[in-house]
């Protein structure tokens, strides 16, 4: 980062701010004879052929599949585009390869009458000239068909012998568009990029000093692999999957009742940090239950599919519930596995891509055979596995002892208070025959059967009343009930799979209507997936698509060579997760209204080197961290006269300011969950403990409250609970936690989350209690560092919050700030105290007070920097 330019990070405009602008000094060795070998090759040629796949298709979808496309029901002039056998038919063709002049489909574009033309003028939808002329060339050149790709087998393409073929690709591309690779990041930043993306923590002074000292080759690998075995990997990587997964430690809804699914969430962590193989990973979550002597675990994993959301409120029809909970299950697998809009076929058949309304009910019946009946709000309705401990068990016992002893001295007092035959209950007795409804209703049942609302009303109606110890005994009661209900609500019991031993049938539903069942159906993978499954099968292997029966057949499908989409959906969100986009940009939707990967070849290599090293996460992981192409710096560079010339852009990111071409390394704001984990790692507050319940950190009060119409109040933790990482902060699903911005709602399914740029989020880290507190407990940390001087001291801090010295300029702007910042508490005492309480952690005493507020001020300066903020 340039000095005298420093710069709050979430007020940066732009990614690449000017003072990042630099020459290219050097270019990483390896690229530079790969770019030589093939920069030839490269250039396309001046007359190739138009690509129907990347051209074609999809000017066809946008503009002529709503009413030409999969949807049966919406199709018009029984004229299909969207299938080769449609849009090449023989009878009354509408194409005539060789002749887009005698082409019906070409003339309806060109036509000027109203009547003829297409798309028609009431669509809204109008083809540019150049869109027309693509058509054009496409009939003339033979109209070749190809399906869309990613509906069909990847296959793995011949790259050079290179230490890391990933970056044959990417040089390939830069090649053909005249530009190179950027030079290799500085050590410093290097380091800090790799850990963050591993582990979600910055490197430690002493980690960057053991890098910056090891001068072999295989320095950076050695850090690589040094941090695929931290356990902080599991619970860095096991963000993405929670959003996927929907995790969240309450139901949803307005009732937003907690549930104990963390040791799911702690069992997907672990799996990260065992790197159990992906098709593993899949299998057990979504068919662990039905594994041949299943295991504990494998039992556990299937709790992916009950996270969704929980509906308890008042007048909800069960089985409503029921088939939204279905339909959410079928939808998530749709997502995740298949990156396929699964949510469009629900009430039709899809608009665009080659999925049915049968097809989605298909998916629907491999889920529809728990015994789960959508009744009521219970955040541990069965099947549930239940981890009770020893110790909760004698607990429970003992809340179970209290309720009966008060129960049982209740129903003793109201033998006297409400005199009536033996064997009767106290509503029998006449004194109470004029009491309202409620008391009246509490009375039927003995007194620890009765429920807290009966109690409550019971003994408000009674508390003027004599004897007065028995609405004291009634209180009493309700207390002890309801903490028994708390504590037992708090043991952790998972909600998990089970099929049925009587499967259930299953229907299409009319418009999706849970009341409106139409043709019976059965298990079914989705058709389209399965129609050339053969031509991807070994020779002798028997295909999983002739008879599926239940959750494992379709797990097992998914991760087999049957489906071409299951690898590249997935390395395209590891790939997402390292330079902020994927391959495919819309990570979310690999259909036809999706966008194509920016590198076909390198994200088909990726798919097949996935499932040829046997679905290893972590060798993914290192395949792409470790290439030169992640390795490259950041900075923004003037591009070559020519290419300037050619493109009319002065910069690398004026031509790419996406980074699609990845001339340069990934460069993005950290994510506000990251952000925490940073400052807490930075100021020595972290408290590294893995698993648990999920903690209550800081939150501005009346959150919950006003969130849940006050039925729910936030507790804050203390101690230790406060400084926990991130991914065990509490999640209420109706309002996640305030301190983070841009993250999934948890509600339904997200396999990419937004990134946004507002003042709001450095109002966030500049005024939070957890920031100011970590600014705090830095500045603490530096003063007694042992350092001798302000400007060593200064250093350690700049060292801590962006891994590297200062250099002169910069220790000149911070010393200054300091100084001003000295002058300023030293005059005003009182805001030094205010500024050194906040947040629970206790301050040393015997530091000076207007010194230790001055250095909290620049740490906190130093925390907000755009270098700190920002993955370089």
């Amino acid at each position: 980062m340039g000095i005298g330019e420093f710069k709050l990070g979430h007020c940066a405009n732009v990614e690449f701010p000017t003072h990042c602008i630099a020459p290219v000094i050097r270019l990483a060795q390896p690229l530079i004879l790969l770019a030589a070998i093939i920069s030839a090759a490269a250039a396309p040629a001046p007359d190739a052929a138009v690509n129907f796949n990347r051209e074609v298709l999809p000017i066809l979808s946008e503009n002529c599949f709503r009413c030409h496309g999969p949807d049966e029901k919406a199709r018009e002039a029984k004229l299909r585009l969207d299938t080769q056998d449609g849009l090449l038919r023989t009878q009354n063709p509408v194409v005539l390869p060789g002749k887009a002049s005698q082409s019906e489909l070409f003339k309806r574009l060109v036509t000027k009458d109203a009547n003829d033309v297409m798309p028609p003028p009431k669509s809204k939808k109008m083809l540019t000239s150049a869109q027309i002329e693509t058509v054009r060339r496409w009939i003339d050149g033979g109209a070749s068909y190809t399906t869309h790709w990613a509906f069909t087998p990847p296959v793995r393409p011949t790259v050079p012998a290179i230490a890391n073929p990933l970056d044959a690709f990417i040089t390939a591309r830069l090649a053909k568009e005249g530009l190179r690779p950027a030079p290799e990041a500085p050590r410093e930043t290097l380091i800090r990029r790799v850990t963050l993306d591993l582990t979600g923590l910055p490197p430690t002074p002493t980690e960057v000093e053991a890098f910056l000292a090891d001068k072999s080759p295989k320095a950076f690998e050695v850090v690589v692999d040094r941090l695929l075995a931290s356990p902080r990997y599991g619970e860095r990587m096991v963000w993405e999957w929670l959003d996927a997964a929907r995790y969240a430690d309450s139901n949803g809804y307005q009732g937003d009742q907690e549930r104990t699914m963390w040791p799911w969430r702690d069992w997907v962590v672990r799996a990260f940090n065992d790197n159990l193989p992906f098709d593993r990973f899949t299998i057990w979550q979504l068919a662990g239950d039905l594994l041949p002597e299943a295991t504990r675990d494998q039992r556990l994993a299937t709790g992916f599919l009950r996270n969704h959301m929980i509906n308890g409120e008042g007048g909800r029809i069960a089985e409503e519930n029921r088939i939204e909970y279905l339909f959410d299950q079928a939808e998530t697998v749709g997502t995740v596995w298949l990156a396929a809009t699964m949510n469009c076929t629900r009430c039709h058949d899809h608009k665009f891509d080659p999925f049915t309304m049968r097809d989605y009910y298909g998916l629907v019946a491999f889920f529809n055979q728990t015994p789960v009946n959508g009744g009521g709000g219970s955040p541990q309705t069965a099947p549930v596995m239940d981890f009770t401990t020893p110790e909760q068990e004698m607990r429970l016992k003992a809340h179970g002892d209290d309720v009966k002893r008060l129960g049982d001295n209740v129903d003793k007092l109201e033998l006297t208070v409400f005199p009536r035959p033996e064997g009767k209950p106290s509503s029998d007795s006449p004194s109470v025959k004029d009491y309202p409804a409620e008391p009246f209703g509490a009375l039927k049942q003995k007194g620890a059967s009765r429920n807290l609302t009966q109690l409550r009303s019971l003994a408000k109606f009674r508390a003027d009343k004599e004897p007065r110890e028995h609405a004291l005994l009634l209180d009493q009661l309700a207390k002890a009930i309801e903490a028994r209900d708390d504590f037992n609500k708090a043991i952790p019991r998972v909600m998990v799979m089970e099929d049925m031993k009587q499967p259930r049938d299953t229907f299409m539903l009319v418009r999706g209507a849970y009341n409106k069942p139409g043709e019976k159906t059965t298990a079914a993978f989705p058709a389209s997936l399965t129609q050339s499954a053969s031509r991807n099968l070994e020779s002798g292997q028997q295909s999983l698509t002739s008879s599926p029966t239940n959750r494992l057949d379709l797990a097992r499908w998914l991760v087999s060579p049957e489906n071409p989409l299951a690898a590249r959906v997935t390395v395209n969100r590891f790939w997402q997760q390292f330079f902020g986009t994927g391959l495919v940009k819309t990570s979310e939707d690999f259909g036809v209204q999706g966008e194509k990967p920016s590198h076909p070849e390198l994200l088909d290599w990726l798919a097949t080197e996935f499932t040829r090293t046997g679905w290893d996460m972590k060798q993914l992981v290192r395949t792409i961290v470790t290439s030169a192409t992640y390795r490259q710096s950041s900075k923004d560079a003037p591009l070559a006269a020519d290419v300037r010339r050619r493109t009319g852009s002065d910069t690398l990111y004026q031509l790419d300011p996406e980074n699609r071409l990845l001339a340069r390394g990934p460069r993005h704001r950290l994510p506000s969950w990251m952000l925490r984990d940073q400052a807490l790692a930075a100021s020595g507050l972290l408290v590294e403990k893995l698993g648990g319940p999920p903690v209550k950190t800081y939150q501005p009060p009346g959150i919950w409250e006003e969130a849940t119409f006050g039925n729910k109040r936030y507790v804050q933790d203390k101690g230790e609970a406060l400084y926990r990482r991130s991914v065990y902060v509490f999640w209420r699903r109706i309002i996640g936690p305030t301190i983070f911005f841009d993250v999934a709602a948890r509600q339904t399914c997200a396999v990419k989350t937004p990134r946004t740029n507002t003042p709001l989020h450095a109002l966030a880290t500049l005024n939070d209690t957890t920031y100011v507190e970590a600014a705090r407990a830095l500045a603490e940390r530096v003063l007694l560092s042992g350092n001798a001087t302000d400007d060593i001291r200064l250093e350690h801090a700049f060292r801590l919050t962006t891994a590297r010295k200062p250099n002169t300029r910069e220790k000149q702007v911070l010393s200054a700030s300091l100084a001003r910042l000295h002058a300023q508490y030293a005059g005003d005492k009182e805001a030094a105290l205010k500024l050194l309480t906040v947040g629970e952690s206790k301050r040393n005493e015997q530091l000076d007070l207007a010194s230790h507020a001055a250095w909290t001020g620049l740490c906190s300066l130093l925390l907000n920097l755009d270098e700190v903020v920002t993955k370089e």
